[in-house]
């Protein structure tokens, strides 16, 4: 469906008196006056995308990746307009979860056309933004290109943070001297660091060109603004790189501390055992049907093996226990 539909022309947004199906109506608006439109679609039916691309001339190709959606970040140019893919993402912190979205933008001359699918794909702050932006929106549909992008790559950021935060409670786990079970947490983790860097890392090179001003139908002097999203861009990769090295050594010493454990759990084992075995050696010696054992006609033969049961339990128990086995 269609989210919102405008023209806009000297850094400003203008009334046109026209439909927002109206397609051709509003870029001829645009078009006369230097300006240009911008169509917002979420989610749109086949029928309501063709009736888009026809107005606007966007290549068969893109329009079916942005229908299917679930594409890879990717630029790519078409005769006469630009064709943007971006993942979107948002963080569900109950879940340890990242999940996706999609932004595809068709960049014209005179024309902007985005389609959004997932619920965390939302350009109405980046619109506010440029409405409010004249020096920025004077760009034209390079602006937009800037606007979302940005907002995009700010989502990145904050994503990131709560990953850390998640990160810094599984080696806060992982280095306590409580027994946990953190390798499933670990294991999640990693697996949505790793959707988080399949949407940045693809990302970096059209930032890069359009930093350049090396894109045709970017318009160069937007540049600098490019610039900025590709620092937070950056920061976003080198942050996912440190947490996803962070988590492999958590694993590591959550494994070093399991075996750890273990081996306490052995030695204990082990020391009970002793303590358990030395009286039962003693019993079994004096409970055989011998004739001839001294301390069987002993008056005190019963208390001394008794004793020596306590005795020799009492001594293996200060040993084990100076020892750290218990």
């Amino acid at each position: 469906m269609i989210v919102d539909s405008a023209v806009y022309r000297g850094g400003q947004r203008v009334l046109v008196d026209c439909h927002d199906h109206d397609y051709a109506a509003l870029r001829s608006s645009a078009a006369d006056e230097g300006g240009f439109v911008w169509v917002g679609l979420y989610q749109p039916s086949e029928i309501e995308l063709g009736e888009v691309a026809d107005a606007f001339g966007l290549h068969k190709l893109a329009v079916e990746d942005a229908f299917t959606a679930h594409q890879r970040p990717k630029l790519e140019q078409y005769d006469d307009s630009i064709f943007l893919v971006l993942k979107t993402l948002w963080y569900v912190d109950e879940d340890d979860a990242v999940e996706t979205g999609e932004i595809n933008l068709f960049v014209g001359d005179d024309f902007v056309v985005s389609v959004r699918h997932g619920r965390g794909s939302r350009l109405r702050a980046a619109r506010e933004y440029l409405e409010h932006a004249e020096h920025v929106l004077t760009h034209g549909p390079s602006s937009v290109v800037y606007a979302v992008c940005d907002t995009v790559v700010d989502a990145y950021l904050e994503v990131v943070a709560d990953l850390q935060e998640d990160v810094d409670e599984v080696e806060e786990s992982v280095f306590s001297n409580d027994r946990t079970r953190d390798s499933a947490r670990i294991y999640t983790l990693k697996r949505e660091i790793a959707e988080v860097r399949r949407a940045v890392l693809p990302l970096r090179e059209p930032m890069r060109r359009f930093a350049s001003g090396l894109v045709p139908g970017v318009d160069a002097e937007a540049a600098p603004f490019f610039r900025d999203v590709v620092d937070h861009l950056t920061q976003a990769a080198e942050v996912v790189d440190t947490l996803d090295t962070l988590l492999s050594g958590a694993f590591d010493a959550h494994l070093a501390s399991i075996s750890v454990q273990q081996n306490d759990d052995m030695r204990k084992i082990s020391a009970g055992a002793a303590l358990v075995v030395t009286p039962t050696l003693i019993a079994g010696v004096y409970g055989m049907n011998f004739d001839h054992m001294p301390e069987l006609s002993w008056q005190y033969g019963y208390a001394f093996a008794l004793l020596l049961m306590l005795g020799s339990s009492a001594v293996l128990f200060w040993f084990f226990k100076r020892s750290g086995w218990l």
